[in-house]
């Protein structure tokens, strides 16, 4: 029986991370941990590309994929802080499928570090404080599935 798992080596990938201004108290540290994860890694061909907000993510994510320069996995972080209206729910739903088209689209990791907090405490806490950090964590699944999709021949 063969069993492919991922090494976590990132020395030899490319990584993007794209990340939205918006909330930038949580976005910078979300931006962070993914940095510390990919240089723990290996990485050294990292490149953040900052964009005004979450909705800006899935047009940033399709030039990369489309564009001469490969990159082995994307990493989105965001925060989108719920509020009084629907409008958070249906953005992190428009987003998430667009991002998720294009993972599979492409077969190229789009790793999800955008928060979808009900409070600032809650997105806090999922930055860096009582849950971990989220970019860290959107940073190991795209080292992890970068090197799983590339043993599938």
């Amino acid at each position: 029986m063969k069993q492919i798992r991922g090494n976590m080596d990132a020395s030899k990938r490319q990584f993007a991370i794209i990340v939205s201004r918006w909330n930038e108290l949580i976005t910078k540290e979300l931006t962070v941990g993914a940095l510390e994860e990919l240089e723990r890694h290996g990485a050294k061909n990292v490149v953040v590309i900052h964009v005004s907000g979450t909705w800006e993510i899935p047009p940033v994510a399709k030039k990369l994929l489309t564009s001469k320069k490969k990159v082995d996995g994307i990493i989105a972080l965001g925060c989108i802080m719920q509020g009084a209206t629907p409008h958070a729910k249906l953005l992190g739903g428009d987003v998430g499928g667009a991002l998720m088209g294009l993972q599979t689209e492409f077969a190229t990791p789009i790793t999800w570090g955008i928060l979808t907090p009900d409070t600032q405490d809650q997105a806090l806490d999922r930055a860096g404080l009582k849950m971990g950090n989220k970019g860290r964590e959107a940073a190991l699944a795209a080292i992890e599935l970068a090197d799983v999709l590339s043993q599938i021949e």
